[in-house]
């Protein structure tokens, strides 16, 4: 019997804010440190956050992400046959999310989402599938920094007896994003312009090996790279030796993944969001819809047929941001929802938000209200997302 599902939470440590690898290299960059998911990360660096936004929607910017939750699950008995063996180790993430791991190809990466047994959304995380059949007993799964302690443990518990999860969280993760990214990583990294969109490999470089993912949160093109702990720096400090690039932080990062429509976990996902709610209905992959073998089932079939009490909306905002909890109302004044991230877009140079509001109230061009300091603003229902994403992807082979 499958045991029931629910979203662990991790416990509170009182222990003091850990530092990443990186720490001191954000430091002589004159990064302004602050505590985030149980680290110290730069929020800014001296060009400030609007600074820091254009230059990645313009350019390259790096940032470092090492404090999210890399790891691989490795198959205890590997047999002859890659393909087996990737449907081996499939089969043991699968009731836990919703989307089609079986079914990926070599080198292919899927957005999917941990759910509990209503529906809702434990974290949403990455699930790739190595391109060299050699490991095609492995699964590269990343995970939210601040949900990783209970997904890893949710992970282990079905892969007990059959595959080992290995964590990585002690090496660097570095997300280079940007309309310049892959053609800097290309010059330091030959090969890497040849990934599409999510899609990964394994690259060698300075006598080490990088997993490199194109991918992001920023909804430009660009990459992601797992690298050994000892080269870390060495590896940040090549990359930003290309004047094309310079350090982005916290700040920006939120603001250009705001204005992608993306939603970030523990703001606009959490444990009674569903996938369809939030407007993900991609990653409720066409063979599990129709097996209907994953967590929650019942509820987000239900809700894929139009049994929806609410839904995520992009709004647009006249006057001040509307900031998260900020409540939505109706022509009337009557409340109708509320905002999960709010804040200044840069590029459009006006405020933006994400938010839940009743499907009657959901159509863009809907017009809204925004309570903000005790003041109701016009708001706009908007298409997502707000800013165009420019992935890049490659014709299939």
């Amino acid at each position: 019997m499958q045991p029931t599902l629910g979203c662990p939470v991790s416990e509170p440590s009182a222990e003091t804010v850990k530092t990443v690898l990186l720490n001191d290299e954000h430091i002589k960059l004159g990064g302004r440190m602050v505590p985030f998911s149980g680290y110290s990360l730069p929020v800014q660096y001296p060009t400030g956050i609007i600074a820091e936004h254009k230059w990645t929607r313009e350019h390259a910017g790096l940032f470092d992400v090492s404090h999210m939750g890399p790891s691989f699950l490795l198959l205890n008995e590997k047999s002859d046959d890659p393909d087996a063996d990737h449907a081996a180790v499939a089969a043991i993430v699968e009731p836990l999310v919703c989307g089609d791991i079986a079914n990926l190809k070599p080198g292919q990466i899927r957005y999917t989402l941990l759910l509990n047994d209503e529906g809702g959304t434990c974290d949403d995380l990455m699930i790739a599938r190595p391109a060299d059949p050699v490991w095609a007993s492995t699964l590269y799964i990343i995970v939210n920094a601040g949900t990783k302690g209970a997904d890893w443990g949710l992970i282990a518990a079905a892969a007990q007896g059959k595959a080992t999860l290995n964590q990585a969280d002690n090496c660097g993760l570095l997300a280079l994003q940007g309309p310049e990214a892959v053609a800097v990583l290309e010059s330091i990294v030959p090969g890497v312009a040849s990934l599409g969109f999510m899609t990964y490999a394994s690259f060698e470089w300075a006598g080490t090996h990088l997993v490199i993912s194109r991918s992001g949160y920023t909804g430009e093109d660009g990459c992601e790279i797992l690298v050994e702990p000892e080269f870390a720096a060495q590896l940040w400090n090549a990359i930003l030796a290309d004047e094309r690039v310079k350090p982005i932080g916290l700040g920006a990062r939120d603001s250009l993944r705001l204005e992608a429509g993306l939603p970030l976990y523990g703001h606009d996902l959490d444990d009674t969001v569903s996938p369809i709610e939030a407007g993900l209905n991609f990653a409720v992959s066409k063979r599990r819809r129709e097996a209907r073998d994953f967590p929650g089932a019942a509820r987000i079939l239900s809700e894929l047929a139009g049994e929806l009490s609410r839904v995520r909306v992009g709004l647009f905002v006249e006057g001040a941001p509307a900031r998260e909890n900020t409540t939505i109302a109706d022509s009337a004044g009557i409340g109708v929802g509320r905002v999960t991230s709010g804040g200044f877009s840069p590029s459009l140079n006006r405020a933006i938000a994400l938010g839940f509001v009743d499907p009657a109230h959901a159509a863009p061009g809907t017009r809204l209200q925004v309570s903000v300091r005790g003041k109701l603003q016009p708001a706009e229902v908007t298409s997502l997302p707000f800013v165009p994403h420019r992935y890049v992807r490659k014709a299939s082979s």
